[in-house]
Formats: C-alpha cells, structure tokens, sequence
C-alpha cells in the first residue's frame, strides 16, 4: 500500500489549503480501510488532526482542529482530503495522511492503530 501526500506549502494566517492523499495499491482498495491524517511540528509529537472511517460516515477531530479542518474521501478515485480553513501559525508541521485497516468500521485516533503511512506534505502558515 503506497500513500501520497500533496497540497502543502505556505500560507498567510486565516488562509486555506486542502492536502491529498492518493492511494495505491496492487491488493488494496481505499473502501477497504479507515483512514487519518496526522501532523507533526518541531519538537513535538506526531498528533491526529482529523480520522474517517471505511464508509466515511464518521469522522473525528480534536478540539484544537475542530470547526476548522474536514477530513472527506473519494473511495472510487481513492483519494483521502483535508480541508484546512482559518489556519493559524500554530498548524504549522509535516502532515501525513495513514490507513488503518483493522476495526475499520471505526475511526482509529492513535498512531498506533495505523498500518500504512504517506511520506508527509510540510505545512506552513505565517502570521
């Protein structure tokens, strides 16, 4: 299974960016797994900003993200979103999108739960 992460780039405060993730695989379907974009700034540790499940018809984020961020999916173009609205200076990290393809029914919110791993798009918003 293979993730590519795009989208990335720099962006003023209260700006916008939607990241993408295109998933391949010879023996995987996006339908078949959950999925999770996570991010990682300097010195910290790698945090979910927003998860969906296999049908996409859960999905979750944590507070700091919440209002702001919308994970979707496109099973047939296997494609995974993150729309980012309202960025702040404080979102600024390495983004990577993850499949987790067990209990995939639920949305998975540690790191631990993921299979697969893109390579990162950096992020970067200044004030």
């Amino acid at each position: 299974v293979q993730l590519q992460a795009s989208g990335g780039g720099l962006v003023q405060a209260g700006g916008s960016l939607r990241l993408s993730c295109a998933v391949s695989g010879r023996t995987f379907s996006l339908s078949s797994g959950a999925m999770g974009w996570f991010r990682q700034a300097p010195g910290r540790e790698r945090e979910l900003v927003g998860a969906i499940n296999r049908s996409g018809s859960s999905t979750g984020y944590p507070d700091s993200v919440m209002g702001r961020f919308t994970i979707s999916r496109d099973n047939a173009k296997n494609m995974v979103y993150l729309q980012m609205n309202s960025l702040k200076p404080e979102d600024t990290a390495v983004y990577y999108c993850a499949a987790k393809l067990s209990r995939t029914a639920v949305i998975g919110y540690r790191e631990w739960e993921y299979d697969y791993w893109g390579q990162g798009t950096q992020v970067t918003v200044s004030s």
